[in-house]
């Protein structure tokens, strides 16, 4: 069995057909599913998340600012997303949140004040963090050694695209790797070169659907069955049977998020 670790299906380009997209991951083995819910946190991105999850025993939630959004957070946000996070059912990480310095659709100074606020609010409440980076990689490893020291939950780099030196850091401060549909793409050799490196108890796979579609499918929208293509090019690198990859990250997820029990 899979688990697709990162996923926002709760989004406006699966309305039509969000069931029938749920029922071909699990026909496709999928066991599980974590959805972020992510965008302003005013809006009502973040119930309809937590919604999703409620009715589906599969679906896990994770709900965070993005630092797409970080010029929305204030207080109001902050205590309106701890308090969806303490009454939400399965909701199990904080996130996604962390610096993208490639858009910058929010100021750079209020990415970085957005992120240690997150930071700080997620260790208050024993909650792991999920993590986009996006050419801030020095940037963030330093925030979360200042502003995530002493959390006994970790995190998770989503999506990882990064430099082999940024996954190193990474897990050396006890973070997870979770690698997408990119490490799948033709050009991609250096980013294989990177996941052959991950040791494998910090291994997750993801979407992150919508985007990123794996190859071979690559021109359609991406969706959560397909996670078993990035599990596949992942064994491959491994010099495992895909089997195996999708039996250790299975495990890698429940333990990482506690759900064993």
């Amino acid at each position: 069995m899979f688990v697709d670790s990162h996923a926002h299906i709760d989004g406006p380009e699966f309305d039509a057909d969000r069931e029938d997209v749920i029922q071909r991951a699990h026909a496709a083995g999928v066991s599980a599913i974590l959805n972020v819910g992510t965008g302003d946190p005013h809006s009502g991105a973040f119930e309809r998340a937590i919604e999703l999850g409620k009715s589906h025993t599969r679906i896990y939630t994770a709900i965070g600012t993005h630092p797409h959004d970080a010029r929305h957070y204030n207080d109001e946000a902050e205590e309106k997303t701890k308090a969806l996070i303490q009454s939400g059912e399965r909701v199990v990480a904080w996130g996604e949140i962390g610096l993208d310095f490639h858009y910058d659709n929010s100021p750079r100074d209020v990415q970085v004040e957005v992120f240690q606020r997150q930071l700080r609010a997620a260790r208050d409440l024993n909650l792991p963090v999920i993590i986009h980076t996006r050419e801030a990689e020095t940037e963030t490893i330093d925030i979360l050694k200042s502003d995530y020291d002493g959390a006994t939950r970790r995190g998770v780099f989503h999506c990882f695209s990064g430099s082999e030196g940024l996954a190193k850091r990474a897990i050396e401060i006890g973070f997870m790797i979770s690698f997408s549909g990119i490490v799948t793409f033709k050009k991609a050799d250096d980013l294989r070169d990177i996941a052959r490196q991950v040791p494998l108890d910090r291994l997750l796979i993801e979407t992150d659907c919508p985007y990123l579609t794996p190859v071979p499918h690559r021109g359609k929208r991406n969706e959560p069955a397909f996670v078993v293509e990035v599990a596949r090019c992942l064994a491959g690198l491994h010099g495992l049977e895909i089997e195996e990859l999708a039996h250790v990250t299975t495990e890698n997820f429940m333990r990482f998020f506690n759900l064993h029990e």
